[in-house]
């Protein structure tokens, strides 16, 4: 049977710090990019969030009344620790090579207190193992940049590093299909 992922990004923070678990609303005045999105959404998915409120508010605002699930934890960001709602420039002030180790070799290394790039894989993973094994054949997931690399590297057998480069923009749509254990990627940041 196949499954489908349609894998939204909330709309914008507008934050210009590190934002993974910090709890920002979401900028969601673009209406008309919002209803696009619920226009190319299959009715029949069912919708599920993370519980991040610039998460939950996105879904809401997405028209045609799909069944929701509950919000899901594993579906946040990835978790900035002691660099949580920090500039760039000031973590790079105090520990300018752990914070390159941790753009330019992701995997393994993780901010102070938080979470690194394999640990979001892995929650994320899990998350949507759960909801490909329990769910309808459609699953519209709105979630987080992090997230959604997350599964697009799953999808294409990517590193890291290569998935890293993947731009994912707030208010786009990434479709993933998983047919018999074959994943296979049907779009990535469209903006219906």
């Amino acid at each position: 049977m196949t499954k489908r992922l349609w894998l939204i990004r909330h709309g914008p923070t507008h934050a210009k710090t590190m934002v993974g678990w910090t709890d920002l609303a979401a900028d969601l005045s673009d209406t008309a990019a919002l209803n696009r999105l619920g226009d190319a959404l299959p009715s029949s998915a069912h919708m599920i969030s993370s519980d991040l409120s610039r998460a939950k508010s996105t879904a809401d605002s997405i028209p045609a009344g799909r069944l929701r699930l509950p919000h899901d934890p594993n579906l946040r960001e990835l978790h900035f620790g002691a660099w949580e709602d920090r500039t760039f420039a000031d973590i790079d002030a105090e520990t300018p090579d752990h914070l390159r180790a941790f753009w330019e070799t992701p995997g393994p290394i993780a901010p102070p207190d938080g979470e690194s790039w394999n640990d979001l894989r892995a929650r994320t993973d899990t998350a949507i193992d759960q909801l490909i094994a329990e769910g309808p054949e459609d699953i519209a997931i709105v979630c987080h940049f992090g997230p959604v690399l997350t599964q697009i590297q799953r999808a294409l057998d990517l590193d890291a590093v290569a998935a890293f480069r993947i731009r994912i923009d707030p208010l786009s749509l990434t479709i993933i299909e998983r047919h018999e254990g074959a994943w296979s990627v049907r779009g990535i940041n469209w903006r219906p």
